[in-house]
């Protein structure tokens, strides 16, 4: 069955395995999450939850946002995301999604905003080459040629130039889960995930 939270990331560490070897691990704190819609084939044209994250006050949220939760007799919730399912039939509004559902030696997909780098240069944004330092070398970090002369005579769409570095939404697949603690409601995961400490992740378990 597929399925997916919502969590925060908690930070990074390491652990050992039963061999000795030094594992690095991404610690997340996830759910508990309520299930808000259920979507069907019937009404809305295919199989989804939705689900919410998160409780706040009531007056954080705009009156359309308050009615749909309302609806279901469910608190404020700050996000709420879709998850697409085969059976929707085995989820029931208010269901509530916790570290449970998850088990150790998993795989899961987790998608989340990446660390904002501000405005960045060709170098650090996409591996560009520098320019010689000597020899009365006056191109080190500089761009080069962008573009053609006389035709086109305009620089070309999408071309690879300096802007904003990272603070975009990006996934990773396939990441093991090592340990899940149900108490606290934490996943401990192989490698790394997008963003910073105490940034919103999605977790979706891969087939």
């Amino acid at each position: 069955m597929s399925l997916g939270i919502l969590g925060n990331k908690i930070g990074m560490t390491q652990i050992f395995d039963e061999s000795g070897n030094i594992v690095p691990v991404t610690v997340i704190k996830v759910g508990p999450c309520v299930v808000t819609q259920i979507k069907t084939t019937l009404t809305d044209g295919y199989n989804a939850i939705q689900i919410g994250y998160g409780n706040v006050l009531a007056k954080t949220l705009t009156q359309p946002q308050l009615g749909h939760l309302q609806k279901s007799n469910i608190q404020p919730l700050k996000y709420l995301k879709e998850y697409k399912v085969d059976n929707p039939e085995d989820f029931n509004v208010g269901q509530i999604i916790n570290a449970e559902s998850f088990n150790s030696g998993e795989f899961i997909s987790i998608s989340g905003k990446t660390s904002g780098k501000g405005f960045q240069g060709l170098q650090k944004r996409y591996n560009f080459a520098r320019g010689p330092m000597t020899h009365g070398s006056k191109n080190h970090r500089a761009p080069g040629s962008i573009g053609m002369g006389t035709s086109p005579g305009r620089v070309l769409p999408g071309k690879k130039m300096a802007g904003q570095l990272g603070n975009k939404q990006t996934s990773i697949k396939k990441l093991k889960i090592v340990q899940v603690n149900i108490d606290e409601n934490i996943l401990v995961v192989k490698g790394s995930v997008p963003g910073k400490p105490g940034n919103l992740v999605s977790i979706a378990t891969t087939k």
